[in-house]
This record gives structure tokens, C-alpha cells and sequence, in this order.
């Protein structure tokens, strides 16, 4: 996911010694505090802007759309209690509960997702993942600045507790999608009235089972309960406190020490001791995402360098990647979609995938000589990655496998996760450290990031018009499997091209305290703390 923006700056509040200092907290004094590890501090809080995963973690506790996550990762229903979907598949009819209410106690109106719809595919928002909403009619084209009127979006509110959702083509994923951020409603007035200030606590009004109460920057968000949520009755935890831990061996020992509940994941090079010691709170689960590396296709040295590209990605030896290196249960990546998604696709390897890895060893030193390197000239570029000593064992480990089987000389540069994504956004990067968790169980999810027209969520700069008519044919073919041999194809087609090293297909690494009840392991690995309680301990 759910890859990448900042909406100002946040306001620092004072907050307990307990969390703020590292100090054990009193868990008897505290029985209904939950402390989450959220790995980065989140980039921003405004739906239409965020990108990553640090940032919905909290966003989902603190919205709620038509179609939320249930406990175990699935869509269920959220503000709509009920909907209708036409024969034709095009037309989606929501009714609001209601009893929705914002955390201000203003109702929650059908106006709400109209509102918030049409900002987030408005060019003025600059929204990086408009594109989510592309399946809505009119959507793609307002987002490209070829529709001036918001008001053409595919969306209608007939009257307060009604909300219509016309789509361009028959989309079998679009519940799936409207658990997303991108989906979510807005209270128009809080907007108007705070500007771009609107996400800081004290101003921030939102429609999910939590409110933001304090932010400081670089440690922690606790959120409280929102006492007129719908569900209010049945939340149990009434404060979440959302921890940054970039630091995973911080988080760790923090965890140890009692002072964090949930991990966000582990470090690797503690994963056996962990697994070890801590078998009946590490939970490795199978996740739905992919673990890679990016080129930036726009300068030297890839830029018009397939063989380059493909003798990188040949050299990787993924098995001892995984097996010496993550070693949490990841599976070596050949594609970039992961396997068994949803809807009849099957996964599309290289041809190469097949080879022991001394036999491509031996064919990517063949293309690296053949794209004009050697010994005397080795290839020279930099790579960059968010910090995180997770990162950085990968991507040593990596570049060591491309100095000795190619002589391809690589330095690493580590960014905070802001700075980051601010050279992500401005292309300054050789090749860049990715990940992407799919926002629903369907090969598209992958695929479309690298459409040429998707904007700056195709970190590479890819664009190949022969996969950008595939995809294309595919977002309108009604018929399912028909529309997977037309994204298989499109994966084959990538997959010749290069344009990214896939390199695992990811587990999720938490670690969870026995006292927190209601935690269901899920592909997708999104867990609301509405559905979280604490046991006495």
C-alpha cells in the first residue's frame, strides 16, 4: 500500500513520562491503554494525501467508510449498513446507518462521501493515489485535469442516508477498494474552517471508533474513544497509543520491557531468538505484498539498459536471501504480483526463475558484459532506502551479491522515512528500496502501479505502451478470466522489461503481547484496535 505527502506542521504536545520517556508503564493503572508499535511516524493524516502503511494504521482507527475491515482483515459493513450492486454491475446504492455520527456528534450524510469524493480526485488536491477511485465513472478523466467539474464524478447522494456509486466498467474488486483511505468521507466544515491545519489534534473531526487527542512528532499519537461512534458499545479499549518505532531493535527491547503491547515487526537479525523465546507471541503471517527494488528508468545508468537491469536482478540469490536474512518465512520473489490473489490470476515468472542460481549467475554475467560492463568498467550506481536496520542487512547483503557475481559497484544511502519520500516523489534516486501491500485480493492492485499514467506512485517512470493497452483492455473486460489473461500477459510483458527487481513476497513479522485479546492474523495484516481488547495482567 499503499507506498507514499505532509500536511504542515504538527503541534507538540506534552505527554506522560511513560510513553515519552521509555519508563515501564503501571499496566494495573492503566488497564485500557493499548501501545501499538506503527513503525514510521505517519507522513500526514489527510486522507488524500497519505500514502503509506504508518499512516492508515492510524487513519483506520480514526475513519470509517461505506465498507470498513473487519477483524480479520475482511471488508465488512461500515457506515453503510446495506447496499445494492445493479445487474449490470455499474451502479452501487449505500444506506447510511443512522446512527453514524461524527466525533463532534454531527451526523454523518451521504453529502459527506460526495464531498469527499470529489476532493480526492480534484487535481488542486494532489493526491497520489487518486488512482484508486479510477473505477468510479468520470474519476480518471477529472483526476487528468480533462473534466473541470468535480461535480461529473460517478456520485450522487438522492438524500442524506443515501449514497450512489456509478462506476465506467463492471470492477469485481470495488467493495474490496472502498476499505481505503482514498474511499473515506470528510467533515466538509472542519475542512473550511482550519485549512491545512485540519488533521492537527484538537482540530481533527473523524467518523471512526477513535479521535486523535495528541500527536509529538518523532514518538507517538494516542488516540481516545470516540464516544459517538455507532459501535461505541462495543469498542473496548478506550485509549490507543500509536508508537514511531523506526528503530526495530528499539522497539523490540521496548516490547520486552512491557512498554509496547504490539510490535510493527522484528528485527531481522533477532527473528531466531525471537522465534525461540517468544513462540507464543510471534506471529508470522502470510502477507500480501512484495518486497523490491525500483530503477529509476528516466537517467543513467538504466535508462534505456534493459540487459543492465536484467543481469541486476538475475545476480540476486533470493533463497539465502530469505533463508540467512529475513528468515521469518518470506518466499523468494520471480514476479511481482505474489501468488494465489484473487479472480483466477495466476502468477508470472521469468523464464530465468526456473535456473539454479549458479546457472543465472553465469547469464547475468553474460548480459552485464553485453550492456558494455566488466571489470575495467564496472556499473556504479547508488541505492537508496528508508532508514531501518532491516533495510539496511537487505540491501548490504544485496549489493555484496552484485559485487561478486558482477563487480557492479553500489553505494547505499539510508533516508528518514519524510526525506525519503521527498526524493521518491522527486525522481532523486539511481534505485530506491520499495514495498507494496495490495489494497485488495486482486492482481490489479499490483499491476496498475506500473501504468504509465498512474503518476508518481510509478516511482520508475516506466512506460510501455503495450502493457499500458493490456491493463487498459482488462479494466473494462467484464469476463474474469479473460480479464486475468489479459493482466497475466501484462505481467509477462513487465517481466521482459524489468522495470523493478522483485525481491520477497513478505510475512508480516508482529510480535503480540498474550494479554491482547481479539487479534486475528490476516493476509492483509490491518488490524482496527476497535476490535482489540486487554486482558488483566
Amino acid at each position: 500500500m499503499r507506498g507514499w505527502g505532509r500536511a504542515g506542521l504538527l503541534a507538540v504536545v506534552v505527554v506522560g513520562l511513560a510513553a515519552g520517556l521509555g519508563v515501564p508503564r503501571n499496566a494495573a493503572a492503566e488497564p485500557a491503554v493499548l501501545y501499538r508499535g506503527n513503525g514510521s511516524e505517519p507522513e500526514t493524516l489527510d486522507i488524500h494525501r497519505s500514502t503509506g502503511m504508518p499512516e492508515f494504521d492510524v487513519e483506520v482507527d480514526l475513519f470509517e467508510g461505506l465498507v470498513h475491515y473487519g477483524p480479520a482483515g475482511e471488508p465488512v459493513p461500515g457506515v453503510a449498513e446495506r447496499w445494492t450492486i445493479s445487474p449490470d454491475g455499474l451502479t452501487y446504492r449505500f444506506t447510511l446507518r443512522p446512527d453514524a455520527r461524527w466525533s463532534n456528534g454531527d451526523p454523518v450524510t451521504a453529502g459527506d462521501f460526495v464531498f469527499a469524493l470529489r476532493r480526492a480526485v480534484t487535481p488542486a488536491t494532489a493526491s497520489r493515489y487518486a488512482f484508486i477511485l479510477f473505477p468510479i465513472a468520470n474519476a480518471e478523466a477529472i483526476a487528468a485535469g480533462k473534466l473541470a467539474d468535480p461535480g461529473q464524478l460517478g456520485v450522487a447522494a438522492p438524500d442524506d442516508r443515501t449514497v450512489v456509486l456509478t462506476l465506467k466498467a463492471p470492477t469485481p474488486y470495488f467493495l474490496g477498494l472502498l476499505t481505503h483511505h482514498m474511499a473515506f468521507p470528510l467533515h466538509r466544515a472542519t475542512l473550511e474552517r482550519h485549512g491545512d491545519r485540519w488533521t492537527r489534534p484538537g482540530n481533527l473531526v473523524g467518523n471512526g471508533a477513535y479521535k486523535l487527542a495528541q500527536w509529538v512528532p518523532q514518538s507517538e499519537l494516542t488516540l481516545v474513544k470516540n464516544e459517538h461512534y455507532w459501535d461505541a458499545a462495543s469498542v473496548k479499549v478506550e485509549r490507543v497509543v500509536h508508537v514511531a518505532t523506526e528503530d526495530v531493535g528499539a522497539e523490540l527491547r521496548r516490547y520486552r520491557a512491557g512498554e509496547i503491547d504490539i510490535t510493527n515487526q522484528a528485527p531481522i537479525d533477532q527473528i531466531e531468538w525471537v522465534a525461540r523465546n517468544l513462540k507464543g507471541e510471534w506471529r508470522p503471517t502470510p502477507y500480501l505484498g512484495t518486497y523490491y527494488y525500483g530503477f529509476n528508468l528516466m537517467a543513467p545508468p538504466f535508462k534505456d539498459a534493459p540487459k543492465l537491469r536484467q543481469a541486476l536482478a538475475l545476480a540476486v540469490d533470493r533463497e539465502i536471501l530469505v533463508a540467512r536474512i529475513t528468515r521469518a518465512g518470506e518466499k523468494p520473489a520471480y514476479s511481482w504480483v505474489p501468488p494465489g490473489i484473487g479472480n483466477g490470476f495466476v502468477q508470472q515468472r521469468p523464464t530465468w526463475a526456473a535456473l539454479p542460481q549458479a546457472e543465472r549467475n553465469k547469464l547475468a554475467r553474460q548480459l552485464y558484459a553485453e550492456a558494455g560492463f566488466s571489470a575495467e568498467r564496472p556499473a556504479r550506481f547508488e541505492l537508496l532506502y528508508n532508514t531501518s536496520e532491516n533495510h539496511k542487512r537487505i540491501a548490504i547483503a544485496i549489493a555484496a551479491m552484485w559485487k561478486q557475481t558482477l563487480g557492479a559497484e553500489v553505494t547505499l544511502r539510508n533516508e528518514e522515512w519524510k526525506v525519503y519520500l521527498a526524493s521518491r516523489a522527486a525522481k532523486s534516486f539511481q534505485m530506491l528500496r520499495l514495498a507494496w501491500i495490495g489494497d485488495y485480493n486482486d492482481a490489479n492492485t499490483f499491476l496498475e502501479l506500473l501504468k504509465s499514467d498512474i503518476g508518481d506512485q510509478n516511482a520508475e517512470g516506466y512506460a510501455n505502451p503495450r502493457f499500458d493497452a493490456l491493463m487498459k483492455s482488462a479494466e473494462t473486460t467484464i469476463d474474469l478470466p479473460a480479464r486475468a489473461r489479459l493482466m497475466e500477459e501484462a505481467e509477462r510483458t513487465m517481466n521482459d522489461d524489468m522495470p523493478i527487481i522483485p525481491i520477497y513476497h513478505y510475512v508480516s513479522k508482529r510480535l503480540v503481547k498474550p494479554w491482547v485479546t481479539g487479534w486475528v492474523d490476516n493476509i492483509v495484516d490491518i488490524h482496527p484496535s476497535r476490535y482489540l481488547g486487554l486482558a488483566p495482567h
